[in-house]
């Protein structure tokens, strides 16, 4: 099967416009998917690719985005479909011009207001994934269950089928045992997440509106959200005091951001390996020392 030649009669018959894909090119970018821009030369669109495995990937990272769009006010990539042939999974979005970095105060307050709406339950009604890890999501009324039970376990159980127990262990089997002091008084909402808001899934278009892209959506603890963007840099003061301006964050933060952060660690020690193995184990021996 010619993967271009379905990509343009799936955009065709979603879109009821005639669309024939004349030119493709790579973009790059991701360190998980290929992704292209392709064109009729008026009408541009943005595509994922990856193995036919992977199928059930980008069918919930489509409903995450539909999702997100239909309950928040920030901007993000409406799908346009999905689907796979023999051998590609694929995933087709409206191409939108990226330029840079987001207004930073915008996005704060739109950041905010994506927090501000919950679920009734921690979780959603499908589990996902965060890169190309599994992450389950089964709802939850207990966050300290749902965080230990469906976030920390999975990841500490694949890192020790990848031969890291015996460094991780001994600090992290300390951590699920004790973690629950950290919320003594504090109790989160479920809010509407991204779930994996680094600073290279924020972006803007050309007049400064923010854009979000490639979540791993679920309801849970904002402060998860927020944690992970400090993680690798990419959002400035502004961001920050425009969030907690909107909703200022509890003071057990700069705690919990560390514990929080150490799930994408140890997820990134999964996916990329050694190179993350001392920062996960020294980000548990820091989280062990406030407790």
């Amino acid at each position: 099967m010619n993967l271009w030649k379905h990509l343009s009669d799936q955009i065709s018959q979603h879109t009821q416009q005639k669309f024939e894909i004349s030119s493709q090119t790579a973009t790059g970018g991701g360190c998980i998917n290929e992704t292209y821009r392709i064109s009729d030369g008026n009408t541009h669109y943005f595509v994922k690719l990856n193995s036919a495995k992977y199928g059930d990937m980008f069918e919930t990272e489509a409903l995450s985005l539909l999702e997100l769009s239909n309950r928040s006010t920030i901007r993000i990539p409406q799908p346009v479909c999905f689907g796979q042939t023999d051998s590609q999974a694929y995933l087709v979005l409206e191409f939108l011009s990226l330029t840079g970095r987001p207004d930073a105060t915008l996005c704060g307050q739109q950041i905010a207001a994506m927090h501000r709406t919950s679920a009734s339950q921690y979780g959603w009604d499908r589990d996902n994934t965060i890169g190309s890890t599994p992450q389950q999501n089964r709802p939850n009324s207990n966050w300290v269950k749902f965080w230990r039970e469906q976030r920390l376990l999975p990841q500490l159980k694949l890192a020790a089928a990848n031969g890291y127990g015996k460094a991780l262990s001994p600090v992290t089997d300390r951590l699920l045992s004790d973690f629950d002091c950290l919320f003594e008084n504090y109790t989160p909402l479920p809010s509407m997440l991204h779930g994996d808001l680094w600073g290279g899934n924020a972006a803007a278009l050309e007049d400064g509106t923010p854009v979000i892209f490639d979540p791993a959506f679920y309801y849970g603890d904002r402060e998860t959200d927020i944690a992970m963007t400090h993680l690798f840099g990419g959002f400035d003061r502004r961001f920050y005091d425009a969030y907690n301006e909107a909703w200022p964050l509890d003071d057990g933060f700069a705690v919990r951001k560390t514990f929080y952060n150490l799930y994408h660690i140890i997820n990134h020690l999964n996916l990329f390996g050694t190179g993350y193995l001392g920062q996960a184990v020294s980000m548990t021996e820091r989280v062990l020392a406030e407790i």
